[in-house]
């Protein structure tokens, strides 16, 4: 029988962030369509729940705890993934930390912290595979980005730069990975059910009210949205599909 495009089966992939939220449900797709998954992140507890989850669906998996602010770790992650399970065809760049602030009560250590772990993190990890990927000639990365970073918005400056500049990243990656047949695209999510939203419910609410009110389906994304996403930009159903920028978002505009 033909396999499905949509199938993973042989394939290993790192999935950033992969603890909680867009990251664990990626990990758990990604593993019931045949993936080899390894999971990383800063909460090794959480992290080995997952790569747990992982295994009781027949796949290989580990965790590795990963600090995204020191790049050694971030090679030394991709290094024992590859040795531990096996050379890497897909990386999910999901990792990120959130920052809803007005601009003018920020300070620069915190937009330091934003830019690093949104951008130069995944800049890295994305030059941590490469090598590999460009050798077998074959690889697929997907970047998460946000919409925050498409369209402007109250108290998202710095946070929405730092996406802003993911989905550049992404687009010039993929015309220079192209010829090595490496394909690179990002999912944007809107407005999504995790932990990082929640909390910015909790600390906010009426400004979260607002940007809620703006969806035309009147409710907050699941990170299985958007896992199903990141899953079809990682198969080879996307063989002809790079430097895309796939806003998943309930329906809200991005002009």
């Amino acid at each position: 029988m033909e396999s499905s495009p949509f199938s993973l089966q042989g394939r290993v992939a790192i999935v950033t962030g992969g603890s909680r939220g867009i990251g664990k449900a990626s990990a758990l797709m990604f593993a019931k369509a045949g993936a080899d998954v390894v999971v990383a992140g800063l909460e090794p507890e959480e992290l080995e729940d997952v790569a747990a989850e992982v295994r009781a669906l027949g796949r290989s998996s580990i965790a590795i705890e990963v600090d995204l602010s020191d790049s050694a770790q971030i090679y030394a992650c991709v290094e024992r993934a590859t040795r531990d399970v096996g050379p890497i065809d897909i990386l999910v760049n999901n990792a990120g930390v959130h920052l809803t602030q007005r601009f003018v009560e920020g300070t620069e250590a915190e937009w330091a912290r934003v830019l690093q772990v949104n951008l130069l993190a995944q800049a890295v990890f994305a030059r941590a595979v490469l090598d590999g990927m460009m050798e077998r000639g074959s690889g697929k990365i997907v970047f998460v980005a946000s919409d925050a970073g498409r369209s402007g918005s109250t108290g998202q400056a710095i946070y929405g730069a730092s996406k802003g500049a993911v989905v550049a990243l992404t687009r010039n990656l993929a015309a220079e990975m192209a010829r090595y047949n490496i394909n690179v695209n990002c999912v944007s999510p809107g407005l999504i059910n995790t932990d990082m939203w929640n909390s910015t419910r909790r600390d906010k609410p009426k400004l979260a009210a607002a940007y809620e009110n703006t969806i035309p389906f009147k409710r907050l994304g699941e990170p299985e949205e958007i896992a199903s996403a990141i899953l079809f930009l990682s198969s080879d159903g996307a063989s002809y599909i790079t430097g895309q920028i796939l806003s998943v978002n309930g329906g809200v505009f991005i002009g």
